[in-house]
């Protein structure tokens, strides 16, 4: 879409950041979580350099929060993941996934503590809200479970720390990665965080009041003019590069944690009661028959990420599918992640991809292909 008419109707919902967005050069949008996103500011390659180099500000109001409050909040959340969060403290976050009663991934998102009994699940694109209401009915827990008015933006990149500096004070350094706290930044309500889906270091600053959205944005690109700031969205080659899941795309209900290598996210061997427990048990016990490996694809540079899954063949059977692909201008190769029959996962095996009827070669490599030990999104500014 290259004009400013991004007109889906009144059922598809606009972020608090939309005016500004389009003001600051958006030329193309997605629908993700019932909203637009906006997916487009010009040359993907070089919105991975202004991440990776300076910093970027990306609207991510479609990371939409599920609200968890009331005298069992605790044990309901602990109730939708198999990840143990007896030691989640007031103020940290933790990576979750939301598992169905088969095993099955429903999501991955990032969940806020805000109280002891009060947390917010910040989600890929999934219908949780509806999930965890169904739950609730017959779980004979005392919750409330709501979508509150709290719209994302994500200020990623290495300069991002000093942006945030003149924005907030000398304070801000202190936040820890994948710890949170409420702020004000001249009477405009926020939750900052030291998290981010970019595999750069970073923040979320999650608004909570709408009708301040545009003058939240502007406020962050004015304070980022000097250090480069530039407005972005979220780029696939970095999320790639870093092995970053996207919903739907390398993880859906009908993949498991271990197929993903997960299974540091979940808990088996403790007290804790969750939905795909049982199935999860038996899963771990029986062995899995698919993992997710990660693969270059060695062939012309290209274009951009794939948008259809491309398969995978070994003497011309199928034994699996790339489900994220994109050329990394740093590494100078192309780089996927994939899902394929576990006898094929092995690093250095050579197999096939299939794309637009032409096959080509690839080789299992390590991943994440860049920052494996995730030095950048963790060091600290103290």
């Amino acid at each position: 879409m290259s004009n400013k008419n991004f007109g889906f109707g009144t059922q598809i919902r606009k972020s608090p950041y939309f005016d500004s967005t389009v003001k600051w050069g958006a030329t193309g949008f997605s629908v993700y979580n019932h909203m637009y996103i906006p997916r487009d500011f010009g040359n993907p390659e070089q919105n991975f350099w202004n991440l990776i180099e300076t910093a970027i500000l990306c609207d991510v109001a479609v990371e939409r929060q599920v609200e968890i409050t009331g005298p069992d909040a605790f044990k309901f959340i602990q109730l939708l993941t198999p990840r143990d969060l007896s030691k989640l403290s007031i103020g940290q976050c933790k990576y979750v996934l939301i598992t169905n009663e088969e095993g099955g991934v429903l999501n991955d998102p990032v969940l806020l503590r805000l109280g002891e009994n009060h947390f917010w699940l910040s989600l890929g694109d999934s219908d949780i809200l509806l999930w965890a209401q169904g739950v609730a009915i017959n779980s004979g827990l005392n919750v409330k479970i709501t979508e509150p008015d709290v719209s994302p933006l994500q200020l990623q990149g290495p300069k991002s720390a000093e942006i945030m500096i003149k924005l907030f004070g000398e304070s801000i350094k202190d936040l820890k990665y994948y710890w949170f706290r409420e702020l004000d930044l001249d009477g405009i309500p926020l939750i900052v965080s030291r998290t981010g889906w970019s595999s750069e270091f970073g923040y979320e600053l999650f608004l909570r009041d709408g009708s301040k959205g545009n003058e939240l944005y502007e406020k962050i690109m004015f304070a980022g003019k000097e250090s480069g700031l530039k407005p972005g969205h979220t780029s696939s080659i970095r999320r790639i590069e870093g092995g970053m899941l996207s919903y739907h795309a390398d993880a859906d209900m009908h993949t498991n944690p271990f197929e993903l290598g997960l299974d540091r996210l979940v808990n088996l061997d403790g007290n804790i009661n969750f939905i795909g427990k049982e199935a999860l048990k038996k899963i771990k016990a029986d062995g899995v028959k698919r993992l997710q490996i990660g693969l270059e694809i060695k062939c012309e540079k290209l274009s951009g990420p794939n948008t259809i899954f491309w398969p995978l063949v070994v003497d011309n059977n199928v034994i699996g599918k790339v489900t994220s692909a994109v050329y990394s201008p740093r590494l100078k190769k192309n780089i996927a992640l994939a899902m394929v029959d576990i006898k094929y996962s092995k690093i250095g095996l050579e197999i096939e991809v299939i794309i637009q009827e032409k096959n080509f070669k690839c080789e299992v490599i390590k991943k994440p292909f860049f920052d494996p030990k995730k030095q950048i999104t963790s060091k600290s500014l103290s």
